[in-house]
């Protein structure tokens, strides 16, 4: 691991007696890394960045077999011709969604056989979902009643990543708005400067000044609260690499609508579990919108299929199965 020397960011995850850190020592976390594979069957990289490490250890390590674990924007774009031919050193990727695995094989021209898409899974300390309805305190933060209607968007808001579609949420707002007036738009993250006051001006311009709330950063132990808050949850995103969030929002029961140009599609399953649309089409927006709102239990995702697709028991079985085919 790279990060601190002594502890850990979060015990249960990396247990102290088998978390390593390098106290931010570049140079000491490769070497160390490197003196570790000469010794190792598999060594699994967690991210594309850490390629030359890999490669350093098979250089040391010629039987070691290198496995990769690929996310999303990492690997989306076109790449040196070196380092191209360095991924094709690679045993082995683990491409999180069906969208990554493909644009890989596109841009750097790889064979089927070097993947095993495998989702990302749902926190196994998760908090279990709640049996009572919305909060009260939270609906009295947030200026709500019991009779407002609420869609939920979670993500970091920055000028530099504005392709998650609550721009297009809200430009959908005005056509939704004079049927459904208890209709509230809840923006729950971190936002900067720039990508607020851009949203604000959307905002003014499209008059929905008491229609939209953000609230900032909201720590883990109200996020289950705020799942439960909301009647849908909407991110019609376009570079989503998998969206975890996704799944989570459905562990808590909402009914989800996400994007069909990115990785979304894989966390809800093709559409199976939730309702997926063109994130440039703003008419599939406000109709997908509306299809939830006029009948919301309708649309709750399938609880049996969805943990048995993203449980975490799920994950290192996988996991295991594609490390052991390496091996083998």
């Amino acid at each position: 691991m790279y990060g601190e020397k002594h502890k850990a960011d979060d015990n249960r995850y990396f247990p102290q007696t088998i978390f390593r850190g390098f106290n931010n020592n570049k140079v000491g976390y490769v070497l160390k890394s490197i003196g570790s594979g000469r010794r190792a069957d598999v060594v699994l990289m967690s991210h594309v960045n850490l390629l030359l490490v890999g490669i350093f250890i098979k250089m040391v390590n010629p039987r070691v077999k290198l496995v990769m674990i690929t996310h999303g924007i990492e690997v989306w774009r076109p790449v040196a011709a070196w380092k191209k031919w360095l991924l094709g050193k690679i045993d082995l990727f683990i491409p999180v969604s069906q969208f990554t695995k493909d644009k890989m094989k596109t841009l750097y021209g790889l064979p089927e056989t070097k993947f095993s898409v495998m989702n990302n899974c749902l926190d196994p300390f998760l908090e279990q979902p709640l049996l009572k309805g919305k909060v009260g305190f939270l609906l009295e933060r947030y200026g709500l009643n019991s009779q407002s209607q609420v869609m939920l968007t979670v993500s970091r808001m920055v000028d530099t990543e504005q392709y998650k579609g609550y721009d297009r949420v809200l430009e959908a707002l005005p056509a939704l708005i004079p049927q459904y007036p208890q209709l509230r738009y809840l923006l729950v993250g971190k936002y900067d400067s720039v990508e607020k006051n851009r949203l604000d001006a959307i905002i003014r311009k499209l008059g929905l000044e008491d229609k939209v709330i953000f609230t900032g950063f909201v720590p883990e132990g109200e996020m289950a609260l705020h799942f439960k808050l909301a009647d849908l949850f909407i991110m019609p995103s376009e570079k989503e690499g998998f969206g975890i969030v996704f799944i989570e929002a459905m562990y808590y029961g909402l009914p989800v609508i996400a994007g069909n140009k990115d990785g979304s599609v894989d966390a809800l399953c093709n559409g199976e579990l939730g309702t997926i649309i063109n994130p440039d089409k703003l008419p599939e927006i406000e109709a997908a919108i509306k299809k939830i709102l006029d009948n919301p239990t309708q649309h709750k995702p399938n609880q049996q299929k969805l943990k048995a697709q993203f449980s975490y028991e799920w994950y290192k079985r996988k996991l295991h199965k594609s490390l052991q085919s390496v091996i083998s």
